[in-house]
């Protein structure tokens, strides 16, 4: 469910300022309500000096780009797209605990050539006041090469976030959030394309019966599936066609996780134990 506060206009208007003195941007852009709200203020306050980038590689579902593409085209920015190579990566396939760090390291690396190209000042992305306090590895990249991050610099929080993205008319405001589908993927375990393209459809199942906050956690062969934890019950109720699809996707076990869905639920320590299959 999402959690909303009351916003500080004071932030936006922080995040405007920011903004407009960046001059002219290239945001990198996916279709999330952080980077939609940067990408909506930048259109605002730089008009004809601001545009997004998209970036494609077989870390993001297919279904992410598509709905990302149509709301860029419907807030009226002007898109670039570009494919990363991040999965290619011998540090990036270790999958150790710094693996967002290689990765924001070839996103920026394909990136900074588009802002040359463009002739665009900088490159800012969508960082939120919540990441400054979490671990994120990918953010130190951001700062040593100076990409910038308005709405984190103006202390807007994720709450803050989608109610000004409420109040700009923007459709994802309550969109879920979304990390890539190596964050299914234990740190130590490989990441390859082909369990990419495994979680990928497994989730595509879970998300096909109705549930929109969904995460199939990689455990070899073990699927564990985590839903809003008030839709736990729901998901248990469905659980033949839910072992059925997962099962077709590749696992040979499916467990669903009774604490529901958390961030950094795969920094716990877990051992497969009962599946509901």
């Amino acid at each position: 469910m999402i959690q909303l506060q009351r916003s500080d206009p004071a932030a936006v208007d922080r995040a405007r300022s920011i903004v407009r003195g960046l001059g002219s941007v290239l945001v990198a852009y996916s279709g999330g309500v952080d980077s939609t709200l940067l990408l909506k203020l930048a259109l605002e306050e730089l008009p004809g000096r601001a545009v997004a980038v998209l970036a494609s590689s077989p870390a993001y579902p297919q279904s992410e780009q598509v709905e990302a593409r149509a709301l860029a085209a419907a807030i009226g920015a002007r898109l670039v797209e570009v494919d990363t190579s991040e999965v290619e990566l011998e540090a990036y396939q270790r999958n150790n605990p710094d693996r967002c760090f290689h990765c924001k390291e070839e996103l920026f690396d394909t990136l900074e050539p588009v802002r040359d190209s463009l002739g665009l000042a900088h490159l800012a992305y969508g960082a939120t006041a919540d990441d400054a306090g979490d671990h994120r590895p990918g953010h130190g990249s951001a700062v040593r090469r100076g990409v910038r991050f308005p709405l984190l610099e103006a202390g807007l929080n994720k709450p803050e976030i989608r109610l000004a993205a409420r109040a700009l008319g923007l459709p994802n405001w309550n969109k879920p959030s979304f990390a890539c589908l190596s964050s299914r993927i234990p740190h130590g375990t490989r990441v390859t394309v082909e369990v990419l393209r495994q979680v990928e459809r497994a989730e595509s199942v879970v998300k096909a019966l109705g549930f929109a906050q969904v995460r199939v956690r990689h455990h070899g062969e073990v699927a564990r599936v985590e839903v809003e934890p008030g839709e736990v019950e729901r998901l248990f109720e469905q659980r033949e066609a839910v072992v059925e699809g997962l099962k077709a996707a590749g696992y040979t076990f499916v467990a669903l996780d009774l604490e529901g869905y958390s961030t950094g639920s795969l920094n716990r320590t877990w051992k497969p134990g009962r599946a509901i299959s």
